[in-house]
């Protein structure tokens, strides 16, 4: 054994037989010496396991062999020292091979020296006179568990029966954390309920709510080191009222003649909890009602008494119809009839002589004589009127004045009637109404020339109007409200510019609202001198009806007049506040008619080439081409939850305060020039400043409300004077776009006069929906570093342009490059090139149908990049066509 004792006694310095540092060994692995048994190789009764180091606390490995001679481990490649291995020795009992059990310590220092690079292993090794043996790997790792969770839930109201997702990612750990979810600090088993399971990401997922799920939700993360719970989530489950079925209609009020009868209804299936909305609508309703009273019978006065008769008695009647029974009201009481004798018992009789009845026949024959003589009279009195009727009937024409009578003609027994001819020529026709495009005629336009909304100007005159002279506006303005169709524009001039254009075209603006209107070259015909304004309009002074799920996108602009003549479509640019998505929205261009109603004119993403209207729809802005001025809006209708509208939120304060209280202004409005416009003037007129820099929320068709609140308010300093916990903004007054901007105050009073210092966090959210929160941070007496951020935002220039000052391509250029592109070519250097280079070859079917297609891109161009667009660009694009006069266009900045 002369190899076995001089491993057992030499010096450890070297092992021959170990294998490299480390190696990788994931099962014990015997390495016999050449000519030895194999059957005396060690084997191990216990190998190392893998560990946790618990907080400060050392971790014990043990390794045991037979038969086994020695045993050392060796850690991350290196030997541990030979003082550090607790060794017992033994004797197996059923073989009588030496048995050896060691043990060493593993301390956290160690395994901190190796963090990082690679995970700390321990493997032992034992010997027999046959070999070596090594045992599995066992990993030291170093066990934690952090205080904060990746992602906590958060609190949620729902509808009964609506699903219930409460996410849940425990802190970062080793070994890694199991989690589990308390309700109300009882343990929710998902195998004691159905409804409830627990995903593989540890979110807790509540199938259809119920009422007992309403409690307070808690994340628990555990692992040998720690136990961690999350903030508690509050879980509200509410029931919206319901109307029960209509009672039966009540008896009527009145017994006899007019009443009422009722019914109700209770909002108790279901009563709503928990917050629910109470049921809409009326619980009672009333209906008239009429019972007909019953009628007693009276008798009519009695008639006269009838003359004697032979038997000497006479007789008078009545009727029980005064008024009748009905209803079944009693019959009257008595006789009808009535007979007495009329000579007092003593009844004579005589003969009428020869004289009466002479006198009879006499008073007849009168009688037929004056009957003979009123129907002579009453036959000559209309033989006479029916000829003075066919005399006022010609005469009327001298009185008339043209006006659309029936004329009876002269009859030929009146000879001495004239026919007098009205005098044509003293007749005018006078036009009133709106201007309007007829509908009845082949063609959608008629040529509207010089009246009284165009100023009668020579030929190369160009009238450049502002919208600054107040009386030149209101001029134009009065001018306007003539016409039935303009009574709706504002009175003002803030929101409204004006021109006089021929057909160089032009350029109208409305400042700082992102709204224009291209009038291109040609577009007006030639000849024609067009007096065209723009006009912004308020929602709330336009009434545009929407249906459905449908929302006003971009503000409501008028272009006009309408009506007139245009050979070339103008591109009016306006804003709009909708995410652009074909799986979200469905977007329709509507346009007010020359009646009053709203009509859909285009339907975005169903344009036909040969519509007479189109859209360039963009992330923040559309170009609207048209033939036809008018008014229009975009209105989007949302297809599904995800549908979302981009609002603008800004914070203002006072400027000066001067009082404890201390106001800040929360605006929500449409993420447009034209709303944010109306904020700053407004609050101009307040005297406020932006105390923060704006931020954009987009808010879901998902019928929740908006919430504000303010939190974090130092208590040593400030204190709130709001009364609940929150502010909320309905899901209804935001989401239908007729409210330009919607506003909430948080009112603050300081403790002293002289504090100035205010910090907090104020928050912004939808429920179940996106959120923002400021972090609030300035002195309110002088801090003012928000205060150019609105400027930089503001736009100058000049409400009205004519002629080649309106575009940035100068005309000759812009000519040259039409006649180059316009023709195809076989190379593909046309317009179908300049469209792809510009990103719109989306449109290449409209650009076709239009006689330059080239003239269009170019108009798209100039409506898109004015005032601040790069010409070099576009001169590069241009240029790299290829055509073999490129360089004709390509001009500089101080060329134009």
């Amino acid at each position: 054994m002369p190899l076995l004792e001089s491993i057992a006694s030499g010096p450890w310095l070297t092992f021959p037989l170990c294998p490299a540092a480390g190696a990788q060994q994931s099962a014990t692995v015997a390495n016999p010496v050449p000519g030895a048994n194999p059957d005396l190789l060690p084997h191990f009764l216990v190998e190392p396991e893998d560990v946790y180091i618990v907080k400060n606390k050392p971790v014990l490995l043990v390794c045991k062999a037979v038969p086994a001679t020695q045993i050392f481990f060796k850690c991350n490649g290196e030997w541990v020292r030979q003082v550090d291995h607790v060794i017992e020795r033994s004797t197996d009992g059923s073989s009588g091979l030496p048995t050896m059990e060691v043990r060493i310590n593993v301390s956290r220092q160690q395994v901190e020296k190796v963090f990082g690079l690679e995970e700390y292993w321990c493997q032992c090794v034992a010997w027999s006179s046959s070999g070596t043996t090594k045992s599995q790997k066992a990993y030291i790792r170093i066990a934690y568990l952090r205080k904060n969770f990746e992602q906590e839930p958060l609190a949620k109201e729902v509808s009964l029966e609506q699903g219930i997702v409460l996410p849940c990612r425990p802190p970062e750990g080793i070994p890694p954390a199991e989690v589990e979810w308390l309700r109300n600090e009882d343990l929710v088993d998902p195998s004691l309920d159905p409804n409830v399971y627990i995903t593989r990401e540890h979110s807790l997922v509540v199938r259809q709510a119920r009422l007992a799920d309403t409690a307070n939700y808690t994340c628990v993360a555990k692992n040998i080191v720690a136990r961690r719970r999350s903030a508690s989530a509050a879980v509200i489950v509410y029931v919206n009222g319901g109307w029960s079925t209509w009672t039966e209609w009540s008896v009527c009020s009145a017994s006899c003649g007019r009443g009422w009868q009722k019914r109700s209804r209770s909002c108790t299936n279901p009563a709503p909890l928990n917050g629910g909305a109470f049921c809409e609508g009326q619980n009672v309703q009333k209906t008239a009602c009429a019972t007909l009273c019953p009628v007693d019978g009276s008798w009519s006065p009695w008639s006269k008494w009838s003359a004697c008769g032979l038997d000497c008695t006479h007789w008078r009647s009545r009727e029980c119809s005064d008024p009748a029974p009905r209803n079944g009201g009693e019959e009257c009481q008595g006789a009808d009839l009535d007979t007495r004798n009329c000579t007092s018992d003593l009844c004579v009789h005589t003969a009428s002589g020869p004289e009466d009845v002479a006198l009879y026949v006499g008073l007849i024959a009168v009688a037929v004589c004056l009957v003979l003589l009123l129907l002579v009279l009453i036959l000559v009195y209309c033989r006479k009127k029916e000829g003075l009727d066919s005399d006022v009937a010609d005469s009327s024409i001298l009185t008339s004045g043209f006006q659309p009578v029936s004329i009876k003609p002269s009859k030929a027994d009146n000879p001495h009637l004239l026919t007098i001819q009205p005098d044509l020529s003293t007749t005018t026709t006078t036009y009133q109404g709106s201007l309007c495009p007829r509908q009845d005629g082949p063609s959608p336009k008629f040529q509207l020339t010089n009246g009284h909304l165009l100023s009668p100007l020579g030929g190369g005159r160009h009238t450049l109007h502002h919208s600054s002279p107040t009386s030149e506006a209101e001029e134009f303005v009065s001018r306007l409200s003539t016409q039935n169709y303009f009574r709706s524009l504002p009175r003002g001039t803030s929101n409204m510019t004006y021109g006089t254009f021929n057909f160089l075209g032009g350029r109208l603006m409305i400042p700082n609202t992102g709204i224009s209107l291209l009038i291109p070259p040609d577009a007006i015909p030639r000849g024609k001198i067009y007096e065209i304004y723009l006009t912004l309009h308020k929602p709330e002074d336009v009434r545009l009806p929407l249906a459905g799920c449908q929302t006003l996108l971009s503000p409501i602009v008028s272009c006009g007049p309408p009506g007139v003549l245009l050979t070339r479509p103008v591109i009016l640019a306006m804003d709009h506040c909708g995410e652009p998505s074909p799986d979200s929205w469905s977007l329709r261009l509507k346009k007010q008619s020359c009646e009053g109603s709203w009509e859909d004119v285009l339907h975005l993403g169903e344009e036909a080439p040969s519509h007479l209207y189109y859209c360039q729809l963009e992330a923040s802005a559309c170009y609207v081409f048209t033939e036809q001025l008018g008014r229009f809006a975009l209105v989007g209708e949302a297809l599904s939850v995800a549908a979302a509208k981009r609002l603008k939120l800004l914070l203002f304060a006072p400027v000066a305060c001067t009082s404890l209280e201390y106001n800040i202004r929360v605006y929500c409005l449409h993420d447009t020039h034209d709303a944010l416009k109306e904020v700053v003037q407004l609050e101009k007129q307040l005297g406020g400043q932006l105390i923060q820099e704006p931020r954009v929320l987009h808010f879901k068709d998902s019928y929740h409300n908006l919430r504000l609140s303010i939190h974090d308010v130092p208590s040593s300093l400030w204190k709130s004077k709001l009364l609940v916990s929150y502010q909320e903004i309905p899901f209804y007054h935001i989401w239908n776009g007729t409210q330009q901007y919607l506003h909430c105050t948080f009112t603050l009073e300081r403790v002293s006069p002289s504090t100035s210092d205010l910090a907090c966090k104020l928050w912004v959210w939808q429920v179940e929906g996106d959120g923002q929160s400021f972090s609030i941070n300035f002195n309110i007496t002088k801090d003012t570093r928000f205060a150019e951020l609105l400027a930089l935002e503001s736009e100058g220039g000049v409400p009205a342009l004519v002629g080649p000052s309106a575009f940035k391509i100068p005309f000759l250029i812009r000519q040259k490059i039409i006649s180059s592109l316009d023709p195809p070519c076989s190379r593909g250097a046309d317009w179908r090139t300049l469209a792809q280079k510009l990103h719109l070859d989306s449109h290449l079917s409209f650009f076709a149908s239009k006689p330059s297609p080239t003239a269009m891109i170019l108009n798209l161009w100039e409506a898109r990049h004015f005032p601040s667009g790069n010409l070099s660009q576009l001169a590069a694009a241009v240029a790299g066509l290829g055509q073999p006069d490129a360089g004709l266009f390509t001009v500089s900045e101080a060329e134009c």
